[in-house]
């Protein structure tokens, strides 16, 4: 299963299942119907930043420096986390300009100067190289070891003729597919859909295949992570390797490492690719800036069990990075360990893709466009359509990239471990970190502040990590290293100025961004900008701000035709007539050009060919330039003026609008209120006019009927007076409801004890009960209730409470319970009865004037047999115990089952006097 052809068919069937892919997301772009648009492809394209590196070389790293390795991935979780502050700004910026790569958004920056973007795109091409020539080595490796295995170690690959090295075709082969899908289109800053769909897949893939290989490694090889960190333990050599202090150069290579990664992620050319170009939608950044993180830790999970199962195993062949392979070849597997050799596939393969891309675009727009659009000898300006010449420099370009990554491969590659090229590279991409970002937050960086500094970094890079690697493999003395260059000292690559004991990295990263930083800063304070590189420097530093990047900068003059002649040239028909779409295509050719088109143009030329050469294309026809800085100052005030101006018109529209509830919502309590009114005065007009018929009624009788017997005599002068007293009554309980509400009810407080009053309480209504029939019970569990209070009006809150639960017990065997106890400072009096209870949604209503609760399951016929009253006991009650510092509320009744009505009232301190209680406001419900 593991011959060179099942290997090779394999792997090349998994490149074919890419192509389909690909080609499937740009059909589906072509529909309508994008793959990209999605946050969560976005973030697994955002991936391609783990590659064979992370796939073979941190287990190489994990087995000789621990946990070192993590750090390679610590620093890109960070500037997630700083993603919507710095990426954002990016991607806001290289959206607006039409940025295609690093070099031209850092050229944009400074003015669009076309020599700053090629300096950009030539440090790029020599220091990401290496890192490709680390993707073809790593296939190369894994290929020799999955097919040669147990004698892989012994290979030397580097003496193979090339026409039967593994990783010359490979690249050949992933040229083509990068031709096909990395160049169908001549703009640059439009989306490669069925790439990224086809590297967000190969995330997925390498992802699987690392996780499957280290579960197989703990949970097969041993048992558990228990058994193997045990183990581990057991072997002091392992227990040393695992420790922090492995890390080379101790806490300042954490640090060194920790912002080399950094500062990486930001300024590699793939990641810049990813991360910015191929952005749909800034939002996207909201799940990327969680979810990138978390598949980080999930492909780095095994690292450390599988690079120390390696070690304690000795897994053969003995190199660290080939663990990953070995483990599972070592186990006499062979469909682990072909699916392990895919996943590294992918991890190289995705790496290689977007990497060559992003340089064959700079190559192309920061190197060869502007050197073609100066060179009179090829009256480039006078050529017919060129956009297909264009295209072809650019694949002709990934094919050198690939053959210049090869041949480092061949000629260096075995010098260093995969980590190590890795490293040197990322070392590489970091200089442009300070041009790119002090850039965006410091409008006084210069162009010339800038190239002196990409320069410096880049030469102390190269003498510090990129020329000993000659060194390393034979091309240089071995003594540069060891003695410097003709034997100064300071001038050692790994020692600069005497610096030693620092890991090789952390030295290199410090003295090229100290210089870099140093005159990028120095130079800007004692240079000037010109107009332009003032306006982009505006523009990128005040990039957040709404509206202003989509203001159009021109102010010269051109036709229409001139400029659509101009496009067609360089764009082709097709391009062109969209350009034109969106700005008026029927007008005449010989009317002139708007700014907003001169503007909508010089984008479309950068998307193809870069900013530096569209400016110059564009100043080729137009008359004129662009808006100076005050002019961009000027729209950036206008903006924020008429920003602030829109903010307070919100802001008072939202107060309008609550203002507007406000009278809604005081419109409807007036409303309620007067329902409320005339219900009171028809419920009390109701109440009165029932005892006043019926006393009038009998007095009629008793008027018009001499004749009646003495019995039926007697029996109506009983109700006359009855009906007299209950409208008495209701009127006095109507008098004492209006000056509770309008605050007017007279009370007389003092200090008394609530147990004396509650026995006084039970007394008067004693007889009463027993006349119903009604079984009273009553529990006092103080000796003495000390309360403020009028003794006359509790004692008729008393009677109310007692009164009511014998009307709503049951009518069978009717049972009442009154209970006093203390609960913390206060008092409590619960009256229950055994009743059917009162609903939780009745139990404010209760307190509502006239309110009469039917029994459940009652008909009106039944409750008249059951004593009434008017409705205003329960109000009038809770009104007084609030006027005298308490509550009262309904609640379940916990020993007979049915309502228990509870009086709360605060204990009287002992130097009480008789003052009113304050009244609460508002008569909450129960604690």
């Amino acid at each position: 299963m593991r011959s060179d052809m099942v290997v090779l068919g394999v792997a090349f069937g998994y490149l074919a299942l890419l192509f389909v892919i690909a080609a499937w997301g740009d059909r589906r772009a072509e529909q309508g119907r994008s793959l990209i648009g999605s946050p969560t492809v976005y973030a697994l394209s955002i991936a391609v930043y783990c590659t064979a590196w992370t796939f073979y070389g941190s287990v190489g790293r994990a087995a000789e420096h621990g946990p070192s390795f993590l750090l390679i991935y610590l620093g890109p979780t960070l500037a997630m986390l700083m993603a919507p502050f710095v990426i954002r700004k990016m991607v806001r910026i290289a959206s607006a300009q039409r940025i295609t790569s690093i070099a031209d958004f850092i050229s944009a920056r400074y003015g669009k100067s076309s020599s700053l973007g090629a300096l950009v795109a030539l440090i790029a091409l020599i220091g990401i190289t290496p890192y490709i020539a680390l993707q073809l080595k790593a296939i190369t490796l894994s290929h020799a070891v999955l097919v040669n295995y147990p004698a892989a170690a012994e290979l030397s690959l580097a003496e193979e003729s090339f026409w039967h090295d593994k990783s010359f075709w490979v690249a050949l082969v992933l040229a083509v597919f990068i031709i096909l899908f990395g160049t169908r289109h001549l703009d640059a800053s439009e989306r490669h859909e069925g790439m990224v769909a086809a590297i967000a897949f190969e995330s997925l893939v390498k992802l699987v295949a690392f996780l499957s290989v280290g579960v197989f490694t703990v949970f097969v090889l041993f048992n558990g992570p228990g058994d193997l960190f045990a183990r581990v333990a057991a072997t002091p050599a392992l227990t040393d390797a695992l420790s922090l202090e492995a890390v080379p150069g101790g806490a300042v290579g954490w640090a060194g490492m920790l912002v080399l990664a950094f500062l990486a992620f930001l300024t590699l050319p793939r990641q810049f690719q990813v991360l910015v170009v191929e952005n749909v939608d800034e939002r996207h950044l909201k799940r990327a800036s969680w979810l990138f993180p978390l598949y980080l830790l999930a492909i780095n999970l095994f690292v450390i069990p599988i690079a120390m199962a390696g070690l304690l195993l000795g897994a053969p062949g003995g190199d660290p990075d080939s663990f990953v392979l070995t483990l599972p070849l070592s186990a006499g597997l062979d469909g682990l360990p072909l699916l392990v050799f895919i996943g590294g596939l992918s991890a190289a393969t995705s790496m290689v893709i977007v990497e060559t891309i992003a340089l064959s675009t700079m190559v192309s727009n920061q190197l060869v466009m502007p050197l073609l659009l100066r060179s009179r000898r090829l009256h480039l300006g006078s050529r017919g359509e060129l956009a297909g010449w264009l295209l072809g420099i650019r694949r002709v370009a990934i094919v050198l990239i690939l053959l210049l990554g090869y041949l480092y491969h061949a000629l260096i590659g075995d010098s260093y471990s995969l980590v190590t090229i890795g490293l040197v590279s990322f070392a590489a991409a970091t200089q442009f970190a300070p041009a790119m970002l002090i850039g965006m937050y410091w409008r006084g960086a210069t162009r010339n502040g800038a190239a002196l500094g990409l320069i410096a970094g880049f030469l102390l890079w190269a003498w510090t990590l990129l020329l000993p690697g000659f060194a390393l493999s034979g091309w240089l003395d071995a003594g540069f290293i060891e003695d410097g260059p003709w034997g100064v000292s300071w001038l050692k690559p790994y020692a600069m100025f005497g610096l030693q004991g620092w890991d090789i990295y952390t030295h290199s990263l410090l003295w090229s961004l100290l210089a870099n930083v140093g005159l990028l800063v120095g130079v800007s304070l004692f240079t000037r900008q010109g107009a332009l590189e003032q306006t982009q420097a505006a523009l990128f530093a005040e990039a957040m701000h709404p509206g202003l990047m989509e203001t159009s900068l021109w102010h010269g003059q051109t036709t229409r035709g001139e400029l659509r002649a101009l496009l067609d040239r360089y764009l082709g028909i097709t391009a062109t007539a969209r350009v034109f779409a969106l700005q008026g295509e029927h007008e005449g050719d010989d009317q002139p050009a708007p700014p907003a088109l001169i503007a909508r143009a010089e984008q479309a030329l950068a998307g193809a060919l870069g900013s530096a050469s569209a400016r110059v294309l564009i100043n080729s026809v137009v008359r004129g330039e662009a808006l100076d800085l005050e002019s961009i100052l000027s729209i950036l005030d206008t903006t924020s003026e008429t920003l602030e101006v829109n903010r307070r018109l919100e802001q008072k529209s939202r107060e309008l609008a609550r203002a507007s509830e406000e009278l809604r919502a005081a419109n409807e309590r007036l409303r309620e209120l007067d329902r409320l009114k005339d219900e009171f005065v028809a419920m009390v007009s109701h109440e009165l006019r029932t005892p006043l018929t019926s006393i009038r009624a009998f007095a009629e009788i008793l008027r018009d009927s001499s004749d009646l017997p003495d019995e039926k005599r007697v029996h109506f002068l009983d109700v006359v007076v009855k009906e007299s007293q209950r409208l008495s009554r209701l009127i006095e309980e109507i008098l004492d409801l209006a000056r509770l509400e309008s605050g007017r009810l007279t009370l007389n407080p003092q200090r008394l004890d609530l147990v004396e009053l509650t026995r006084h309480s039970v007394d008067a209504v004693h007889h009463m009960q027993e006349d119903r029939g009604v079984s009273l019970e009553v529990q006092i569990k103080v000796e003495e209730a000390p309360v403020v209070g009028d003794p006359d009006r509790l004692e008729q809150v008393i009677i109310n409470l007692l009164d009511n639960a014998g009307k709503f017990a049951d009518q069978a065997d009717p049972r009442v319970l009154l209970r006093l106890a203390r609960h913390k400072d206060h008092y409590l009096l619960m009256v229950e009865d055994n009743g059917p209870g009162i609903a939780a949604e009745e139990r404010e209503r209760v307190f509502e004037k006239f309110h009469q609760i039917q029994r459940p399951g009652e008909s009106p016929e039944k409750s008249r047999g059951r004593p009434r009253g008017s409705g205003l006991g329960l109000p009038i009650s809770r009104g007084i115990v609030a006027h005298l510092g308490g509550r009262l509320w309904v609640e379940d009744a916990p020993h007979l089952g049915g309502a228990c009505l509870v009086m709360e009232l605060p204990e009287a301190p002992p130097s009480a006097v008789a003052e009113t209680p304050p009244s609460p406001s508002a008569v909450p419900g129960p604690a």
